[in-house]
């Protein structure tokens, strides 16, 4: 098959600057092509990056991009300039997978190949407008149905297929033996819960909390999905008037370095509030692939990675105060290394079902099904 990805306007390929969306569908593509598959990614320019570049069967073809922003009009404005670009290099192709904005109303139906959307965010109401796609492919089933109250025409599928890990998890995660340590990776925007898990965990008795230490890490630059100067200032006061052992770390993209350090954590906090900004957690995959035990909220689009007590931790963000109720489960947590030890090995054998080659092979059969049946 020859397969294109479309990405957005705001992070290039490879992922050099994080980005989940853009990190599974690198991934992806790579496995995809070492199958035999012919795949083209069209993405954003980037510095060091050449606009055409060619790696066995993976070719890259990059345009003007940009840097994200807060005003939503404007951000929007930006991804309609980036797809007008992106039309004119787009090779012709079987399947054309995309997650930017603009590119299923403006496309073309199927000169550049049947449209595979990828709904890497919550919907909010654009669905109705896609109406050349042929899929809509979600990373969960909380937002599969939230696709299908959109979407006004039933001869198009929804699929609901994970992103994949691109590492393979470990198989003794040695959870007793490492620090006492508490991580946060992902963005640091004020939606992740981040101001809350600090709050949080200077609320745990400084009996319990005595050894641990919570390490932050991630981009807060408005440019990169960040919550930008003003909210990371906002963090760091809040450290200063704490008594805990907090640290704020730079963002780091090498996955090398991001598997080695989640190896050093026995618990992982992703605290989003985000309940319409979530909708599948990468990074709390990748930590329970190196036996991180997860503590997330309950928000519906984590119920297909953590249960509850089986190899993780929910506690509940609706509440009146959330960081109190993160703080119960925190100290639940961090006093239980025996229960943790066995939810470990339990996060190690979910995270298997994730890896690369077992998903990649789903959504090439995917593929096929689509190319099988009549045009719609």
């Amino acid at each position: 098959m020859k397969i294109t990805i479309l990405h957005g306007a705001f992070f290039p390929i490879p992922a050099l600057q994080g980005g989940a969306i853009g990190k599974a569908w690198d991934a992806l593509g790579q496995s995809f092509s070492s199958k035999g598959h012919k795949v083209t990614h069209v993405s954003r320019k980037y510095d060091g990056l050449p606009e055409e570049e060619q790696n066995g069967n993976v070719r890259h073809l990059r345009v003007g991009g940009f840097n994200s922003v807060n005003n939503a009009v404007l951000l929007k404005l930006k991804e309609l300039f980036y797809v007008i670009h992106a039309l004119k290099v787009l090779p012709e192709a079987d399947i054309l997978v995309t997650h930017a904005f603009w590119a299923p109303i403006l496309l073309p139906k199927v000169k550049f190949g049947k449209i595979y959307v990828h709904v890497g965010r919550y919907p909010k109401g654009q669905l109705k407008y896609y109406k050349k796609a042929c899929c809509f492919q979600v990373p969960t089933k909380a937002i599969g149905a939230a696709v299908k109250k959109e979407i006004t025409t039933g001869r198009q599928k929804i699929s609901v297929l994970p992103y994949p890990l691109n590492w393979k998890t470990d198989s003794e995660p040695d959870y007793l033996k490492r620090d006492l340590k508490i991580f946060y990776l992902g963005r640091i925007h004020p939606e992740k819960g981040v101001a809350e898990l600090i709050q949080a965990f200077n609320l745990v008795s400084p009996d319990i909390r005595k050894n641990w230490k919570l390490s932050i890490r991630g981009p807060w630059q408005t440019g990169q999905g960040g919550g930008g100067r003003k909210f990371i200032n906002q963090l760091r006061k809040l450290i200063s008037e704490s008594s805990s052992f907090i640290e704020l770390l730079d963002p780091i993209f090498s996955e090398n370095e991001l598997k080695q350090e989640l190896k050093t954590a026995r618990i992982f906090v992703y605290p989003s509030l985000a309940e319409r900004g979530e909708t599948f957690g990468l990074s709390v995959l990748e930590a329970m692939s190196c036996g991180c035990v997860p503590i997330v909220s309950a928000l519906k689009c984590f119920e297909d990675l953590v249960e509850n007590n089986k190899n993780g931790y929910v506690f509940d963000p609706n509440s009146k105060h959330p960081d109190n109720s993160l703080t119960s489960v925190l100290s639940k947590a961090m006093q239980s290394e025996n229960k943790n030890n066995t939810l470990s090995k339990q996060t190690i054998i979910k995270a298997k079902n994730f890896e690369l080659e077992e998903v990649s092979q789903n959504y090439l059969d995917d593929f096929s099904k689509l190319l099988s049946e009549k045009d719609y």
